[in-house]
């Protein structure tokens, strides 16, 4: 009889575990800054894209460090690759300071919450700051595509996106002026 209550009581224990809900959130709150990964840290302090090309990147402008990455398969002149060249490090220069600026405000805003000194009004300036740097760094990306495509002739955009898999009908490319 003992040994069934052991065992009840062992299967009832791994159930209620087994059940019981973690946060998705569990694990991050040792983190030095909460809201952010180590991942996207390193990203933002490197400069890295982090999907904030994306609207140009999937709709026909191409991004100086893959053209760079694809530079031979998209058989670039020397002047396009002196530009190319010039556009990304001009981009990473401005998206790491830019990166660097976010860090620092999720710093402050996880020190606030931390220390319990967080108000409203706190909170709303913060996030405003917050707001306005992401949108900066979003521009640096963004217009380095708009720039990128201006370098490139209308043939190797439409390699750039078929060496990027973004499929075969590439149709839409219209009202874009190159230079060669």
């Amino acid at each position: 009889m003992r040994i069934l209550i052991i065992i009840v009581s062992i299967i009832l224990l791994a159930w209620y575990s087994a059940s019981a809900q973690k946060s998705p959130y569990a694990g991050q709150e040792i983190r030095e800054i909460k809201a952010l990964s180590p991942s996207e840290i390193d990203g933002y302090l490197n400069g890295r894209g982090m999907g904030f090309a994306k609207a140009a990147e999937l709709n026909h402008y191409p991004g100086p460090r893959h053209v760079l990455d694809l530079a031979k398969e998209l058989a670039l002149t020397t002047n396009q690759l002196e530009k190319t060249k010039s556009l990304f490090e001009s981009m990473k220069k401005e998206a790491t300071k830019l990166g660097k600026m976010l860090i620092d405000k999720e710093k402050e805003l996880d020190r606030l919450f931390a220390s319990g000194r967080i108000s409203a009004k706190k909170l709303e300036n913060i996030l405003m700051e917050i707001a306005s740097i992401k949108a900066k760094l979003r521009y640096v990306h963004l217009k380095a595509h708009l720039e990128q495509k201006q370098i490139l002739s209308s043939h190797q955009v439409v390699l750039y996106d078929k060496l990027r898999g973004y499929g075969s009908s590439h149709g839409h490319h219209h009202n874009h002026e190159h230079s060669h």
